[in-house]
């Protein structure tokens, strides 16, 4: 089992917006952030940026720039630029794309000066705040174009991918939504893979051969009745080394890891709409409707009602939680 792409595969994206910003210095432009993930690349003259208050970073040409949780930013084009922000949100209320969210926008704007071409993208996911690898992610990743050894067709593929939802061809919703979806996984695996010694996080347990195995057990089997006895027995650990080594590196208690990848497949599972609450439980490894809906309410603050409530989703059979 690669526990790697069993994680990546939960960050499914639900949709894709994009867009082409064509910019002339001076210039800035300001974001009050997204529900989702952001990405730029750029093309022309190096731009900054400035993420949630912090210092402005150069981004130099084919340098991609992926804002995990769509913090609050401005972009410019430079740090001492003396020009009002654009905001696009009244950008994207003015052209009309505020009401029609996954229509791309093609923008043009700046004093007439070199001109930085911005290839933009938003990415919508399901669960982003409890989805195990998009929380652990800082608040901007940089992949500068001289760093591209890993994934050296990042550029490049941001660039065709907005460049051909820009066509909105037959079929261009879907094709967005899927090409985003490799898109973002390229771009995580190119940080993970370079950014794995860093913290605590599952990534980092991943490199320890006794946790390691640990986390696969989870992943292969979440059904099972895993105690923290029954994971450290299977890695042959004690107890307590077990569970002070698993919190060390992944950052959290194995319960509670286990808890939570429990949970994100049963919120896959609720989002098809068609499958009884039952199954929806044992399929999370829970023989009981009510200890599944209360474990459920623990984790995201709802009932499973509610929360399919919450994501527009029809049941289909018995209402529960």
């Amino acid at each position: 089992m690669d526990v790697l792409s069993d994680v990546l595969a939960a960050c499914r994206v639900e949709g894709a917006v994009t867009g082409r910003f064509t910019l002339s210095a001076p210039w800035a432009l300001a974001s009050a952030g997204v529900d989702g993930a952001m990405f730029r690349v750029g093309r022309g003259e190096p731009w900054w940026l400035a993420v949630d208050g912090d210092s402005p970073v150069r981004v130099d040409p084919g340098d991609l720039v992926l804002l995990p949780h769509g913090s609050p930013h401005i972009q410019m084009s430079s740090p001492d630029v003396d020009v009002a922000p654009i905001n696009l949100a009244q950008v994207l209320h003015d052209t009309g794309v505020a009401d029609r969210l996954h229509t791309p926008l093609v923008f043009a704007s700046g004093g007439g000066g070199a001109v930085t071409d911005l290839f933009s993208g938003i990415v919508l996911f399901r669960e982003t705040q409890r989805n195990p690898v998009l929380r652990m992610l800082p608040k901007m990743i940089r992949i500068r174009a001289a760093d591209m050894s890993v994934a050296p067709c990042l550029g490049p593929m941001t660039e065709m991918f907005v460049e051909e939802s820009l066509t909105c061809r037959p079929g261009w919703k879907i094709t967005a939504a899927r090409m985003a979806d490799l898109l973002f996984v390229h771009m995580l695996r190119a940080y993970l893979l370079t950014h794995s010694g860093a913290g605590h996080d599952w990534f980092r347990g991943l490199s320890d051969p006794k946790i390691g195995k640990a986390l696969m057990l989870i992943h292969n089997d979440p059904r099972a009745p895993w105690t923290v006895e029954s994971l450290a027995e299977a890695v042959f650990m004690s107890r307590s080394r077990f569970s002070a080594r698993f919190r060390e590196l992944v950052g959290e208690s194995p319960i509670s890891y286990l808890a939570s990848r429990r949970m994100g497949i049963a919120a896959e599972r609720l989002a098809l709409g068609y499958l009884r609450m039952s199954d929806v439980a044992e399929e999370a490894g829970y023989g009981s409707d009510k200890v599944f809906a209360r474990a459920f309410r623990r984790w995201c603050g709802m009932t499973p009602t509610e929360y399919l409530k919450s994501r527009g989703v029809e049941r289909v059979g018995e209402d529960a939680g």
